[in-house]
């Protein structure tokens, strides 16, 4: 897995690191039942045991096996001023895996 990021999003996520406690996370959020949507985003949090973790210019970036699961083998972060942080592509699903007979 690689996981790129641009300046804005280093820069930014050095100005949050200064003010937050916790370690910064890629974190997913999934709503649904038979179709499935999933949401990314970057948050401020107590490490994990299992947490996978990554470092862009001394910031330590973690996330759970659960997120990577949903996470492309290549995904970009971005910040914008207008949107926050930019994880990936969040996706939705709406085919379902129940067969009824």
């Amino acid at each position: 897995m690689i996981i790129k990021m641009t300046e804005a999003a280093i820069h930014k996520l050095k100005e949050l690191a200064e003010i937050n406690e916790g370690i910064p996370r890629i974190d997913a959020e999934v709503a649904g039942g038979c179709g499935i949507s999933v949401k990314f985003s970057i948050l401020f949090d107590e490490p994990r045991r299992n947490d996978l973790y990554m470092d862009f210019e001394g910031i330590q970036l973690r996330m759970d096996p659960f997120t990577k699961r949903y996470l492309d083998e290549e995904t970009e972060i971005d910040f914008q001023d207008e949107q926050g942080f930019l994880v990936g592509d969040s996706f939705t699903s709406s085919s379902c895996a129940i067969e009824l007979d």
